[in-house]
Formats: C-alpha cells, structure tokens, sequence
C-alpha cells in the first residue's frame, strides 16, 4: 500500500505540515519517498492517526505520521527521523 498523492500546506504557514516535519529535519521529498513505499504502516495508541515508516534513497529511517483522505492521497502532520 502506497500513496501517490500527498498534499502539503503552504510552504509559508508556520502551523502547517511543512513546518512541522522541517522542524525535525526532515523534507517533503522524504515524506513522499516513505509514503509512497512504506516498509510498515501503523496506528498510534496515543492519537489515533496513522504512522508509515520507511527508509528514504538517503538510507535514513523515517516515521511520518499521517491522515489518510483516500486510497490515494495523505496528509502528513508530522515527520522525524528514527534512531
């Protein structure tokens, strides 16, 4: 299970998921990488929303934390890069 689109705030909104998974150092070029290729995908216990992980072209291990809107799309609140 993959997804083929994902869809981003503006680049400029400092609540938006953009500037949360840039505050973890991570990029929305390796968000897209681990959602559409997750190794795994599983629910968080605390809030109910989806986490993919996966190894990004660069070798690191990221989680995304995720809504799924369909099959297709996601929205990614959050990212980091996992020890």
């Amino acid at each position: 299970m993959g997804f083929t689109q994902v869809f981003w705030d503006l680049d400029d909104d400092p609540r938006g998921n953009v500037h949360h998974i840039a505050e973890h150092d991570v990029s929305k070029e390796e968000v897209e990488e681990v959602l559409a290729h997750p190794d795994g995908i599983e629910q968080s216990r605390s809030s109910g929303l989806l986490i993919a992980f996966g190894e990004t072209s660069t070798g690191r291990l990221i989680a995304v934390v995720f809504e799924e809107i369909s099959d297709a799309t996601a929205y990614p609140v959050t990212a980091c890069e996992l020890d």
